[in-house]
């Protein structure tokens, strides 16, 4: 039988969806492309705004009108708004956050029965899912190391939709990192829902004592965290940045609101001024260190003033990009019940200023690579140029029609945004 999948929202998705492609290669199904027909098509769903659960539902509604077959819907939506998705005709199967490895027993029941099944757990009582990929369909491989949230930001639904913190085993990382290692990828991206949070729920074994062990693995050119919040960048951690280059120039780190009342109203557990002193910290160990960020803006009771504080902020940080939702008013958190919500336009307004802000930041950083040579990882060929990404995440374009498959030295000539143009060093 053929199958297909469509993988909506974070890196953690789209682990988990190269994850259930490798289980049912091995069960003998054929993968062919979202533009095709097949005998079963997944959706790998995504909540964590209004406009993320729209693009879910009218992903659902295209594959049943344009595929039919049996249709397969789990992840995030699935987990909090099983009932909105039992109610569309057309969908034969639904998963919450686990039991996604089962995929394959699950269409095995659904050719028996005919019959909706519906596999939705309480996260509260669960544990890691344990998944492998072997095989991944991008230059750099994702590894997802844990799931799950403690922290219960007072604007984010992901805590109900992928339940508390809970961590691979360590063994069981290193061994998926050394077999992707010896199947040639260069550049591993450890990501997770909390991925700093890794080895809470662990004896004596934190996500320090993760990332030593991993920058051991022989072969291992590159080392990426996907994502990091500031308050679990140790001293530790801080010391193997600066004497082991194999962890990446770049680190993407949430700042979410440049006001401390913001701050305080979003729960997130910090002010501006630590997350200031952590940044200076980290460019003293690394000064070329690209440093990226998330930001909300339009939360409750953000006026105007408290909005320019934000602005203020992120200019005095120079972040080398900045990746801005308006905020979305999830039901069941404590934002969604606050007075003084946003007007949507304002938001609007408030999005657009910060891309522009970003846009400036970032051409900012990139000129100051403008005559050096560095190197990049080889992602795609089109029209004659060259793609691939340098260690601080620099977007770097040169003429050539060969894909190489091993990292390769270039020079920067200029900046032509987004992009910088070099050329290959011979």
């Amino acid at each position: 039988m053929t199958f297909n999948i469509y993988t909506l929202g974070c890196k953690v998705n789209t682990y988990e969806s190269n994850a259930i492609i490798d289980i049912l290669k091995e069960e003998g199904y054929k993968l062919v492309d979202t533009k095709d027909k097949s005998d079963i098509t997944i959706i790998n769903t995504c909540t964590v705004t209004n406009t993320a659960d729209n693009k879910s539902l009218k992903t659902i509604k295209h594959a049943i009108k344009n595929n039919g077959g049996i249709i397969v819907v789990m992840g995030c939506l699935t987990q909090v708004s099983a009932e909105i998705v039992k109610s569309i005709e057309g969908v034969s199967i639904i998963v919450g956050n686990r039991n996604k490895t089962f995929i394959p027993r699950l269409i095995e029941k659904y050719l028996q029965t005919k019959e909706q099944i519906v596999e939705i757990k309480d996260l509260t009582k669960e544990s890691f899912e344990p998944m492998q990929i072997i095989d991944f369909n991008k230059t750099r491989a994702f590894v997802k190391i844990q799931d799950g949230c403690n922290n219960y930001c007072s604007y984010c639904i992901i805590p109900y939709s992928r339940g508390n913190v809970c961590s691979k085993k360590h063994t069981d990382v290193i061994k998926e990192i050394k077999n992707l290692v010896k199947n040639g990828y260069k550049e591993i991206v450890l990501t997770g829902i909390h991925t700093g949070h890794y080895g809470e729920d662990l004896t004596n074994y934190s996500f320090y004592d993760l990332l030593k062990e991993i920058l051991e693995i022989k072969g291992l050119e590159r080392l990426r965290i996907s994502s990091i919040e500031m308050n679990e960048i140790t001293d530790d951690i801080i010391e193997l940045i600066k004497n082991n280059h194999v962890l990446v120039d770049h680190m993407h780190i949430p700042l979410q609101s440049g006001s401390n009342q913001i701050l305080k109203l979003m729960n997130r557990k910090y002010l501006k001024e630590d997350f200031i002193e952590k940044i200076d910290k980290l460019r003293i160990a690394r000064p070329t260190i690209s440093i990226t960020t998330d930001l909300i803006v339009g939360f409750p009771y953000e006026t105007e003033e408290l909005f320019n504080e934000t602005i203020e902020t992120i200019n005095q940080i120079k972040f080398s990009k900045i990746h801005v939702f308006p905020y979305s008013r999830r039901k069941g958190t404590v934002a969604s019940e606050m007075p003084n919500q946003i007007d949507e336009r304002v938001k609007k307004e408030r999005v657009r200023k910060i891309i522009d802000i970003s846009k400036d930041l970032e051409i900012e950083y990139m000129n100051k690579f403008v005559g050096k040579e560095m190197y990049i990882l080889p992602e795609t060929i089109k029209n004659g140029y060259l793609y691939g990404h340098t260690t601080n995440y620099l977007n770097v374009k040169v003429k050539s029609d060969k894909k190489l498959n091993n990292l390769i030295k270039v020079k920067i000539e200029k900046v032509e945004y987004p992009y910088c143009i070099g050329y290959i060093c011979e």
